[in-house]
């Protein structure tokens, strides 16, 4: 799982739910990081002819981030055919109905509020569990 977010309590936070969770994780802070790991990855799986996702089940991203924020991401990622089909999950404090219908916009599959750690778990549960 890869996931982008620029708050150090956050990050701490995402790393002890997902640590819990049993899920290998990669953290970034910003979503320009985020995009160049994700291009790379998706470069090196389309040269073995392997699909993104055996590497990495998930995407969790901040929604506000500096050089690249969490709807450009997301809408990158869902605009690029080697990772379309790649889950992203929104995570923010901006919890405002405006804010989820942006995330939906722009392809996000969840929006899960900051620092609710068991909503966080179940929803990441969910993704993966659903690959299986």
């Amino acid at each position: 799982m890869l996931y982008a977010d620029d708050s150090n309590v956050a990050r701490k936070q995402i790393t002890q739910t997902l640590d819990k969770l049993g899920v290998s994780h990669t953290g970034v802070i910003n979503g320009a990081l985020a995009w160049k790991a994700l291009d790379k990855l998706a470069t090196q799986c389309e040269q073995e002819n392997r699909d993104i996702t055996t590497e990495i089940q998930v995407v969790l991203t901040d929604v506000e981030m500096p050089e690249m924020d969490g709807y450009v991401l997301t809408q990158k990622i869902k605009a690029d055919p080697r990772m379309a089909h790649l889950p992203v999950i929104m995570h923010s404090s901006l919890t405002a109905v405006a804010n989820q219908a942006m995330g939906r916009g722009v392809g996000s599959d969840a929006y899960v509020s900051k620092f609710q750690p068991r909503e966080l778990a179940a929803t990441i549960r969910g993704f993966i569990e659903n690959k299986h």
